[in-house]
């Protein structure tokens, strides 16, 4: 059928030349040399006659082989759903045509050219972008007043808890300045080396992880045994109702992280260990996938991977531990920084369209004005201007978080809150040693518990 023959007809006959646009049909959609002939005279036509298309006799008489077919009774919407579907069949056959002189097909030189890894890549990348230029959608965005009822539908969705899900975090004063985590947003933590931006991160994966979120984390810094072993301490304190006075005060503690990291613990704490460990499945109502430094399949580190792991472990909430160690995407705008501003834009989208909820942490710059008059170092969270080499992960993020911890003490700062919440900070017991990185008590309970 002579489908882009048809449309161009319709065109003519309708003086309707912006269809073509509407539709995304292109010269590259024209499968004859008369049609693309034709669909470029129309174009040139209506560009230089406010939009007017010729009328029949001109494009015949300019148009050598254009046939005209008067009366299309077919719409738009059939005829560019037929013309698209040929040309992705016809972009698809390319790539396996033979060249000039039967020389080898495009499909053929790539094999040849690049390992499987980078072919796969390449090959998913060509069919994507076939898919995406045989697109026929005629509607733009979302109309305010016309989508209403998608509206209504999203929201009942998100009442009923199907399509919309918001983790919990550990610390209470985040759950009330900004509702907690949300899927579908990027969240960015940032704090100066050593400050304890991986623990606070593990605690919040963690608590996601007890309230039924499959999670998955890329740990570029850690072993997966150090890794493991802060999990575990950081689980069994929640659970474990083992107490210690640590300088005067009783904690319920977990496993002790240098213990464990040495294989120091006593034979009883570590018959618990084993005990802990066998029923982890029955503590944890979701999972934890770990992806750590010293993993010796974890190679590549790029934005394309993690979106297959995210798409793989179906994850529902992930951590990106830190974003500087990522293999970066090109810097195709040629400016200092476009490198890992195109990494952070690309994440973002990821959580977007798999719903997923990301944290990302990078790190702040070494100061000197967090020490008091004697030099002691004081406890403050970096501010957002404090940021180094990667401040657009600050701009794509939901939420930013600002960290620091000092001598049993943690501090965290909403840097920057879309839903409100900017400059609150969360004060936090912070003895991760022991499994114990918690909101501090205030009031009543502060005071009975550390006899203030």
């Amino acid at each position: 059928m002579q489908y882009a023959t048809m449309l161009l007809n319709k065109v003519i006959e309708a003086n309707d030349v912006g269809a073509l646009a509407r539709f995304n049909i292109t010269e590259a959609d024209m499968p004859t040399a008369s049609e693309k002939q034709a669909y470029k005279f129309i174009a040139n036509y209506a560009e230089a006659n406010r939009g007017q298309a010729p009328s029949y006799a001109t494009v015949v008489a300019e148009v050598e082989g254009f046939d005209y077919l008067p009366e299309i009774s077919d719409g738009y919407e059939y005829l560019t759903k037929q013309i698209k579907s040929a040309t992705a069949k016809r972009e698809f056959y390319e790539m396996f045509k033979p060249g000039e002189n039967n020389s080898p097909s495009l499909i053929d030189r790539k094999i040849n050219d690049l390992d499987g890894q980078n072919f796969l890549e390449w090959l998913q990348s060509n069919i994507e972008s076939i898919k995406i230029n045989t697109n026929t959608s005629s509607k733009i965005g979302t109309d305010l007043k016309r989508d209403g009822s998608s509206f209504l539908d999203e929201y009942l969705k998100r009442k009923e808890g199907k399509s919309f899900k918001i983790w919990r975090s550990k610390f209470g004063t985040i759950n009330d300045q900004i509702g907690g985590y949300m899927s579908g947003n990027m969240y960015t933590w940032y704090g100066r080396s050593g400050r304890g931006k991986s623990v606070f991160t593990m605690e919040e994966i963690i608590e996601a992880a007890f309230q039924g979120a499959n999670v998955l984390v890329w740990s570029m810094e850690m072993s997966r045994f150090e890794w493991m072993a802060r999990a575990y301490s950081s689980i069994s304190a929640r659970v474990s109702g083992t107490t210690e006075v640590i300088d005067g005060v009783d904690y319920e503690i977990g496993f002790e992280n240098r213990l464990l990291l040495t294989g120091g613990l006593s034979d009883g704490y570590e018959q618990g260990l084993r005990a802990f460990i066998d029923k982890l499945n029955e503590i944890l109502d979701g999972n934890i996938i770990l992806r750590a430094a010293d993993d010796v399949d974890f190679v590549r580190r790029d934005v394309r991977q993690l979106e297959a792991d995210i798409i793989q472990t179906k994850a529902d909430v992930v951590l990106v531990d830190p974003i500087y160690l990522m293999d970066y995407e090109a810097n195709t705008s040629k400016v200092a920084g476009g490198d890992v501003a195109n990494t952070s834009k690309k994440i973002r989208r990821i959580a977007g369209y798999t719903n997923a909820t990301i944290h990302i942490i990078t790190q702040a710059e070494e100061v000197r004005d967090d020490t008091d008059e004697e030099g002691n170092r004081e406890l403050r969270a970096p501010k957002r201007a404090e940021i180094k080499k990667t401040k657009v992960a600050l701009e794509d993020a939901t939420n930013t978080f600002g960290i620091d911890s000092l001598d049993g003490r943690g501090l965290i700062e909403i840097g920057k809150g879309r839903n409100g919440g900017e400059g609150t900070q969360v004060e936090v017991l912070y003895l991760p040693n022991y499994g114990i990185v918690r909101e501090m008590p205030t009031g009543e309970v502060a005071a009975s518990q550390f006899d203030f």
